[in-house]
């Protein structure tokens, strides 16, 4: 498994920062279970960065706490069937790796979002990672079902990391 990681931010991350947000990435390829050793690119910025790109990627214009790029186009979240016939568009031809995609999080929003949910700068930058995770895996939450979902698969994998609401 490779994370790539990246940190344009300046200001104060948590201790052992890098490594926490590997083990979520882990766990959450453990969690779908998907069959194949994997690659994500992970960018730690601020607000203007983000804003900058969310204008760009998604023709949004605002900050955003997290973006997600996917890689792969699954026929339904949390598939991996036939993607290994795929290998030229998904697979690292030096690694063989399955490239998942980028993850961008806004450290200055994770900030002010840990604040006001009352929970720490871990908690909230190990969420927007695992949430991240699932859109790398073909989740979305358009409709209510899948944000209940979705909002599930987090929260089972951060208790599974003994990181929750409380913990700091």
């Amino acid at each position: 498994m490779n994370f790539y990681f990246e940190s344009e931010w300046t200001g104060e991350l948590f201790e052992d920062c890098e490594s926490i947000l590997r083990s979520v990435f882990e766990r959450a390829c453990d969690y779908v279970k998907c069959p194949f050793e994997c690659t994500v690119n992970m960018l730690l910025t601020d607000d203007t960065a983000i804003h900058s790109m969310n204008k760009e990627f998604r023709g949004v214009d605002r900050a955003t706490d997290v973006l997600s790029f996917p890689m792969v186009d699954y026929a339904e979240p949390g598939n991996f069937d036939g993607l290994d016939e795929m290998s030229e568009s998904y697979f690292d031809p030096d690694s063989g790796e399955l490239l998942l995609g980028d993850i961008v999080i806004s450290v200055e929003r994770a900030y002010a979002q840990a604040e006001e949910y009352g929970h720490s700068l871990k908690r909230e930058m190990a969420f927007l990672t695992a949430h991240s995770m699932l859109h790398l895996f073909g989740y979305d939450h358009m409709e209510e079902a899948e944000r209940a979902e979705m909002e599930r698969m987090q929260e089972e994998i951060l208790a599974s990391l003994g990181i929750t609401r409380d913990a700091q």
